[in-house]
């Protein structure tokens, strides 16, 4: 019959409720989270950095929990943007990982922005220059790997492809190489360079 409404009967004493149990809800870590940043980072990487919309504490929990380096927490779409931008001008080649809408701003802006296949969105998805088709962190680290390996090779091929240009061509002027041989040795290098690319199935 009080006029004054209360604001949380629940919980005034003598009303005749008790408090039974609390429910929290959290996302969980993913458990090879930690052993792929550490996995970057004995590839190179300088920084880890998390960017999210999450709160500070929460943010925080985590980067300390996976090795983390740097937090930027409570984000909007635009805030992620400015980071990465800030970021490239400190470090120049920035990779971002994202699978929501809200990164596709700084998946677009990053130098390799990379999608998560499964849970991403679609427009993550259409924005990433990657995307891993299974959820799974530690692929970032095999498509670092993959993608410095695929340099050394096309590097390699490119020498051996220009090498027996070179000798081909000294060899003609020379008068030491006839029609039949030199399509052979044309061809012969392009079957080589092939095969050696077939080294990244390893």
């Amino acid at each position: 019959k009080n006029p004054t409404p209360n604001p949380s009967p629940l919980f005034e004493r003598g009303a005749g409720f008790e408090v039974m149990g609390v429910i929290a809800i959290a996302d969980e870590v993913r458990s090879q989270a930690a052993a792929t940043i550490t996995r970057l980072k004995k590839l190179g990487v300088e920084q880890i950095v998390m960017l999210t919309g999450d709160n500070e504490e929460t943010a925080q929990s985590v980067a300390k929990a996976v090795g983390i380096d740097r937090v930027y927490a409570q984000l909007l779409p635009e805030d992620k943007l400015d980071i990465i931008r800030r970021l490239q001008q400190q470090y120049q080649t920035v990779a971002m990982v994202g699978d929501g809408i809200n990164d596709a701003p700084a998946l677009a802006q990053a130098s390799v922005g990379i999608a998560m296949g499964i849970s991403g969105s679609d427009v993550a998805l259409e924005t990433a220059d990657i995307i891993l088709m299974a959820d799974r962190l530690e692929k970032i680290a095999v498509a670092m790997h993959l993608g410095r390996r695929s340099q050394v090779i096309v590097k390699q091929n490119i020498v051996v492809a220009l090498g027996f240009i070179m000798l081909l061509l000294v060899g003609n002027f020379l008068g030491n190489i006839n029609l039949p041989i030199g399509v052979i040795g044309h061809e012969g290098s392009t079957v080589l360079v092939t095969l050696s690319g077939l080294r990244l199935l390893k």
